[in-house]
């Protein structure tokens, strides 16, 4: 079981939550490459960057407090999933004081997320100065990190290897700079994702020869009323991760009150993630959520 703990919300709050996703990595997806669609630029408004996608993405903003320099500062996520593979892009704000690439590296990625040094290589995008790291898992993944004026951005692509058509798109697609242009992407859902599976026989976690691989998990919002209230606690959701990349048929096996099991939902909807694969196919999987809402 791997657990993903949220960051408190402000310096002055005292309350945060825990997601907890009963979850695991996954071996490599042996499933065909595909070439490249016709994709679209996306970006956020007054950010310094775009880059191409395949669908429109979720996206969910936060504010989180940087301990080592002692402030709030703005987290924004971005995940989209297509046929087999994953992309996330994440925005942390970097005023001042200001934090080098390599400071960034240091606090956030090597210690935390665990991407191989022995990867890094270093890369140039609209004379912004980065890095590229392989994943470290067994999953095929890349990273490309860029430090500029105002922002640390980080893109991934998980699934394929660099050397795919569509990883390949994806990275030399990334523009960054002050006039950067796109479609504007706004917290929410993104893409109106249905699934066409008929999930009746979706399989166990145990069935599975490979499991899901959650790429976007964002965090679900505590609800004023339940600040107000004092309340802490879990909620536990069961839902089937479908063969083509939806979460769905999603049911509360334990809540809360106070609103606290519907922004659990929209939470798990945001989800991107790469589907279980048996007998070399993608398939669909009951998983069980577990978002833990604490007080300290």
């Amino acid at each position: 079981m791997c657990k993903a703990h949220g960051p408190r919300e402000s310096m002055k709050a005292i309350l945060f939550f825990s997601c907890t996703l009963l979850l695991f990595a996954v071996d490599t997806f042996a499933q065909p490459a595909k070439q490249p669609a016709s994709w679209r630029r996306y970006t956020i408004r007054r950010e310094e960057f775009s880059v191409m996608l395949p669908v429109h993405p979720a996206m969910a903003t936060r504010k989180t407090v940087v301990e080592r320099f002692a402030e709030e500062r703005q987290l924004r996520t971005l995940g989209a999933y297509a046929d087999g593979l994953a992309f996330t892009i994440l925005s942390a704000e970097n005023s001042s004081p200001r934090e080098s690439l390599d400071d960034y590296l240091e606090q956030e990625i090597f210690t935390h997320a665990g991407w191989e040094r022995s990867s890094e290589k270093e890369i140039t995008v609209n004379g912004f100065k980065g890095k590229q790291y392989i994943a470290p898992n067994k999953i095929p993944g890349t990273m490309q990190i860029f430090a500029t004026r105002n922002h640390i951005y980080r893109f991934h692509a998980f699934g394929a290897t660099i050397d795919e058509a569509r990883v390949k798109q994806f990275f030399s697609s990334i523009t960054l700079g002050p006039q950067s242009r796109g479609i504007e992407v706004k917290d929410g859902n993104g893409a109106s994702l249905k699934s066409n599976q008929d999930n009746a026989n979706a399989f166990t976690i145990k069935e599975v020869d490979q499991r899901p691989f959650i790429a976007f998990k964002p965090e679900p919002v505590y609800t004023e009323e339940a600040r107000t209230n004092v309340l802490s606690g879990t909620v536990l959701l069961k839902a089937i991760f479908t063969a083509d990349g939806v979460v769905t048929n999603i049911k509360v096996a334990s809540g809360l009150p106070y609103g606290l099991d519907d922004k659990a939902i929209e939470a798990a909807q945001k989800i991107r993630f790469i589907p279980a694969v048996k007998d070399g196919k993608f398939v669909s999987t009951w998983m069980q959520l577990e978002y833990s809402f604490n007080l300290y």
